[in-house]
């Protein structure tokens, strides 16, 4: 087991032993498997609190350890995940990873799509083009470069990045922080799967990484069933019981 799984584990067990007892009793999902993805200054332990209260939903459910290499090698391997899911999936993204979302999403065994503070672009969208029809959010000041490697800093990480955790929690997520590749922010969707697949958005009303407004137009454009949650950009860790309904609710009702 590599480094980043066993972060992932250890984290979602520790969040699972602080699960409420009632979490979601509601019905059986017609869906019930749940691939997770996550984007930038991230690896597969930020989902550690939305996984819990997805299994306690008696969800199957999958973080994918994204590479953050290219785009082409970020869809593969949650390709491969997607294969092994044995029936309808539901399959969730965050932030980057709304490209994936976006490409894989045309796979066989999905049966619906969640951004959560996503990119959602359309087939051979230039994204970085889109968003720059929109006001810079604070947090692209903050990354730096090691040669090819990339990063938030830790300053505009906890501020804008992370900004509504506590300080403590924000730093262990930072301290986890995955390095991406300059070569994946140049990746195009070829697909857009949002075009054929029922979707849900999240909206992070207080995101300092992707502007508010650009997830609006996103969800509209897609036609999205949309919710806005009051959170900064990792709405999935600090608005947890939001997100994890979002997918559910993309479970009990996609496919």
């Amino acid at each position: 087991m590599d480094r980043r799984s066993f972060v992932s584990l250890t984290a979602t067990a520790a969040a699972s032993s602080l699960l409420p007892r009632r979490a979601f009793a509601r019905g059986a999902p017609k869906t019930k498997n749940v691939v997770l993805v996550h984007g930038l200054f991230a690896d597969g332990s930020s989902w550690s609190e939305v996984i819990p209260r997805l299994q306690a939903a008696g969800l199957n459910v999958t973080s994918v350890q994204n590479p953050l290499t290219t785009l082409n090698e970020a869809v593969d391997a949650t390709v491969r995940v997607l294969a092994r899911q044995n029936g309808p999936t539901v399959l969730a993204g965050h932030s980057f990873s709304g490209m994936i979302v976006t490409e894989a999403g045309v796979h066989p065994n999905v049966s619906a799509l969640a951004y959560v503070a996503a990119r959602a672009p359309d087939a051979g969208e230039d994204y970085t083009a889109l968003a720059k029809t929109f006001p810079k959010p604070p947090a692209a000041d903050g990354i730096v470069f090691d040669g090819e490697e990339g990063r938030l800093s830790e300053e505009f990480f906890l501020r804008d990045f992370a900004g509504d955790l506590p300080a403590a929690k924000a730093r262990a997520l930072f301290a986890v922080q995955w390095p991406f590749r300059k070569a994946l922010l140049t990746g195009k969707t070829t697909h857009a799967a949002w075009r054929s697949k029922p979707s849900w958005y999240a909206v992070s009303t207080d995101d300092r990484t992707i502007n508010p407004d650009l997830q609006r137009f996103m969800a509209k454009r897609m036609a999205a069933r949309t919710v806005e949650v009051k959170a900064s950009h990792v709405s999935l860790i600090s608005q947890p019981d939001a997100i994890a309904s979002l997918i559910l609710n993309a479970a009990e009702t996609g496919g």
